[in-house]
């Protein structure tokens, strides 16, 4: 998609008409500061579209029309002085942190304070969130604070197109926002209005590069880092600290130093003075991410040497600035003989990193994927994330679609990592995975999804896994399917007169169970990876089984399944911690969508819900390609027009002609696959090929 491309860019989850409320009304905005000059656009704005009116004042400015009868929405710093009167005893002041903010209504007065610049601009767009309710009735004080500081996209972003990956590496978006075939984009208005949307969900942070560094990546440390300014310049109006993805190799590539090993002293002044300069020029530079030893990827085992040595020779040299770097978990034997049971893939980041906990310094993240594999549809989660009590730990997510249908299928993902983030390891009464990752002070990490596409994220209904990321990573105990009726709300939002509540509902019902479904058309019962090599995309039951990469799911005449118990197989389960741990050696209470995960059980072992395995396989495949279907006669009801243009309803159809064939290619090969391995029919009889 070029910039020429005639078809308008989408508003996404901030449409205009998410602004009438507010830009109806009289607005105080007292305060100062970049981020305040934010606030003060966003309601300018407003209410020019809208017909209200608003007053900057900054501080010290004389106070004596801050009668909060005059203003219906007062946005304002805790430390102005003096306060307007609806503003008045709402919070007491440095309560609210860094981005919190606090909200209430009173004597006919909305009033937002916030301690921070920022937290202010995360309540403007609470308000518009809220719409005419942040203006009815009396509302109590609300306070609103981040589950965790960082809260954090990944973009796999290349500068030059990769003759494999192309210009974005698990992009289903078109190009890259930043680069165009190896230069930066010359207008980065696309970019600001990026930031914009994502500091309306709560994102705080974004990596810029590829975790995969390739030759051109590697220089935006050095003789590109003008690349870098300049998108940290777009983004900074809306409170998006930039970071970078570095090679580990970067002295030798770099630096022309013979070695990198991480405890060479002149590897360290090399980082060193490298990092001094990327401040000089970013002031608020965010910090390194880092995939080392991992697919190919250099790291500190070429020179004997840990993680833990890799992680701190980067963060001592981030340190003097507040920088932090991210050292990514995922690391593992990539060249693994199938032969081999007793080597496994899932085992790798703990064996790898619980060792060394505790020996990893202060400003150092340890990245660590969900699940103990690769972002599938359905994985036990990490056992590394309650392995390091004495370690930073961030949880990754996988925004983009790479193994749940590549934003040709609706699948949305916020059950999923509401899922992952309410688990407890330790047991009903014990911490979660978003308590144990905001007490580590590691937060939220996930890829993004979006690209140069008019719709951002090429499927227009897959904006909604962005939106709930931000929204999960801000406070994950959030309802995932109210987070969803929200991002409906705002992006098809109906202007004043017009009727929603069937689109509404209709996009509800088609997206509210949509990764159930997929899960059910795709792999069975969390065995995982039965996609194309290379593409991830289709099904291809066997194309990972005879290679190096360690995706098996050890399917015979007699059974399938990975056996990875302490009892008989890999010794998996033995991670983590009781009673889960437990729970998944037992093949009575382990629970049936991960019984392959950890099992190797016969085709007539009985489930839960007391089908046998063979016959679930059938009856989930065929039942997951009908509700496909079902959701694409649903959007043939849809009338194009009003909240719906001709081309995104023509995008979406699209996109659900294609997910409709794929899920029947999907529910042939998987079930023909195993009536041919198994030699068990089907009990009601469907064609099976």
């Amino acid at each position: 998609m070029t910039h020429s491309d005639p078809i308008e860019v989408h508003p996404a989850w901030l449409p205009a008409e998410a602004f009438r409320a507010l830009g109806s009304r009289r607005v105080l905005v007292r305060g100062e500061g970049q981020l305040m000059d934010t606030v003060a656009g966003e309601v300018e704005q407003a209410c020019a579209r809208y017909g209200g009116s608003w007053r900057r004042q900054r501080q010290g400015e004389a106070g004596a029309d801050l009668d909060g009868s005059r203003y219906e929405l007062v946005l304002a710093l805790t430390r102005a002085h003096p306060l307007p009167s609806a503003a008045v005893g709402v919070v007491e002041r440095g309560t609210l942190g860094d981005e919190g903010f606090a909200l209430t209504r009173r004597n006919g007065a909305t009033a937002v304070l916030a301690d921070e610049p920022a937290g202010l601009l995360y309540g403007l767009f609470h308000v518009a969130r809220l719409g005419e309710a942040a203006f009815a009735d009396s509302r109590p004080v609300e306070r609103h604070l981040p589950a965790t500081p960082l809260r954090m996209l990944d973009h796999w972003d290349n500068i030059d197109v990769h003759p494999a990956m192309g210009q974005v590496e698990r992009g289903y978006s078109g190009g890259s926002l930043f680069w165009d075939a190896g230069v930066l984009r010359d207008d980065l208005v696309r970019v600001r209005a990026y930031g914009r949307l994502l500091a309306a969900c709560g994102i705080n942070r974004v990596a810029i590069n590829n975790v995969n560094v390739h030759a051109a990546e590697a220089h935006l440390l050095t003789d590109r880092l003008g690349d870098a300014i300049a998108i940290a310049d777009a983004l900074r109006p809306y409170g998006i600290r930039v970071h970078l993805s570095v090679n580990f190799a970067s002295p030798i590539a770099l630096g022309g130093l013979p070695t990198a090993d991480p405890l060479d002293a002149q590897v360290r002044a090399w980082w060193e003075e490298t990092t001094r300069r990327v401040y000089e020029s970013i002031p608020d530079f965010g910090g390194y991410v880092v995939k080392a030893d991992s697919e190919g990827q250099p790291g500190p085992f070429a020179y004997d040497r840990t993680h833990a040595d890799g992680a701190n020779l980067l963060a001592d040299a981030l340190a003097p600035f507040g920088g932090i770097v991210h050292w990514r978990a995922f690391v593992y034997n990539h060249r693994q003989d199938w032969r081999d049971r007793s080597t496994d893939r899932a085992r790798a980041a703990y064996d790898h990193f619980a060792p060394l906990d505790g020996q990893f310094r202060e400003n150092a993240i340890l990245q660590v994927k969900y699940g103990p594999m690769d972002f599938q549809t359905r994985e036990p989660v990490s056992p590394v994330i309650a392995a390091m009590p004495s370690t930073r730990v961030a949880v990754e997510f996988q925004v983009t679609q790479e193994y749940t249908g590549q934003q040709r299928h609706v699948c949305y993902l916020g059950p999923l990592w509401s899922e992952v983030l309410g688990f407890r390891p330790w047991g009903a009464e014990e911490s979660t995975v978003a308590q144990i990752a905001a007490a580590s002070g590691g937060g939220l990490v996930a890829v993004s999804n979006a690209g140069d596409d008019p719709f951002w994220t090429g499927h227009p209904l897959a904006q909604a896994n962005l939106y709930a990321f931000g929204r999960l990573a801000w406070d994950p105990g959030l309802d995932p399917i109210a987070v969803l009726d929200e991002w409906i709300d705002l992006t098809f939002q109906p202007a004043a007169g017009d009727g929603g509540a069937k689109l509404r509902d209709t996009l509800h019902a088609m997206m509210d169970e949509s990764w159930h479904v997929y899960e059910q058309y795709t792999a069975p019962l969390g065995v995982g990876f039965m996609v194309r090599p290379a593409d991830h995309y289709g099904p291809s039951v066997d194309g990972y089984e005879y290679t190096q990469w360690g995706t098996y799911h050890f399917a015979d005449r007699d059974g399938v399944g990975v056996d990875r118990t302490q009892a008989t197989g890999t010794g998996f389960t033995s991670q983590y911690p009781k009673p889960s741990g437990e729970m998944y050696e037992s093949l009575e209470q382990c629970p049936d969508e991960l019984l392959l995960f950890f099992h190797h059980v016969p085709y007539t072992h009985v489930l839960h819900n007391g089908s046998t395995v063979i016959q679930h396989i059938y009856d989930t495949h065929f039942e997951g390609a009908e509700r496909a279907a079902e959701m694409r006669r649903a959007w043939e009801e849809v009338e194009p027009g009003g909240l719906i243009t001709p081309a995104l309803y023509a995008r979406v159809r699209e996109r659900l002609d294609e997910q409709v064939r794929c899920a029947q290619e999907w529910r042939d090969q998987i079930n023909t696959y195993f009536f041919r391995k198994s030699g068990v029919p089907d009990e009601r009889g469907r064609r099976i090929y």
